[in-house]
């Protein structure tokens, strides 16, 4: 299906912004005072975490459907390293989209938990919320992780076209929850420039009480990573494709 370049637009925006609003939602529900999920039910928050951030995303790609889905840069990235043609305004479509969609999606669910922001004492909780951050601070190191982790994501998000299956966003789902499990735990693994970005930015500018500092300083890592990670998918996925049959 043909697309102009508004319906790409639109259709990312609703697509990233349905991702954000469940993703930054699962976390609010665990790390935030006096919320039914605080906790995540003591060992479990981490795993509450990924499942729900897995579930965002199979929301977001059956929202974002008719563009594709890429609800993320280093997918739209991938793929034009991966040979796939868009137009300057296709990729700015794409791209714009991600990060407005982004910003409203974390908006909401600021406002759905409006109240437990200000119940939290704790500035870093409520930027956790928006964005990731380091166990470990090493800008080289994290940006490796991210890098390897956004590599498994778009890698295999390209393989997809070659399995037959049908299982489609389920199976983005699952992937994004394997990766959270496997490669999550030293970054919180943004693997997406706007999942990270454009939330940020809401951290920033929303009125937030007691919220602190939205750790500028950190912004890059999980903007270029990502990216890095989704370019070098997106050249092997070229090369395996020459050897592999589909």
């Amino acid at each position: 299906m043909d697309l102009s370049v508004g319906q790409i637009f639109v259709s990312e925006v609703a697509g990233t912004g349905m991702l954000l609003l469940l993703g930054c939602g699962v976390v609010a529900n665990v790390v935030l005072a006096k919320t039914k999920g605080n906790g995540g039910g003591g060992g479990g928050a981490w795993i509450l975490i990924n499942v729900g951030w897995g579930l965002a995303v199979m929301s977001g790609v059956f929202v974002g459907a008719s563009s594709g889905a890429h609800i993320n840069p280093a997918v739209t990235f991938g793929l034009l390293a991966a040979g796939v043609a868009f137009t300057a305004g296709e990729f700015a479509a794409y791209l714009g989209g991600q990060m407005v969609g982004a910003f409203v999606g974390a908006s909401l669910a600021w406002l759905a938990y409006k109240d437990h922001f200000e119940a939290t004492e704790d500035p870093g909780l409520k930027l956790a919320v928006f964005s990731t951050g380091p166990e470990i601070r090493n800008p080289a190191m994290n940006v490796i992780t991210e890098v390897i982790g956004t590599f498994v994501l778009v890698f295999v998000i390209l393989q997809f076209g070659r399995s037959p299956n049908e299982l489609g966003p389920v199976a983005v789902a699952f992937l994004v929850l394997g990766i959270g499990a496997s490669l999550g735990g030293p970054t919180g693994y943004a693997i997406n420039p706007a999942r990270d970005l454009g939330p940020r930015i809401a951290h920033a500018v929303l009125p937030i009480k007691g919220k602190g500092d939205s750790d500028w300083g950190y912004s890059w890592v999980p903007v270029v990573g990502p990216i890095i990670g989704g370019v070098i998918a997106g050249l092997i996925d070229q090369a395996y494709g020459s050897f592999i049959p589909i």
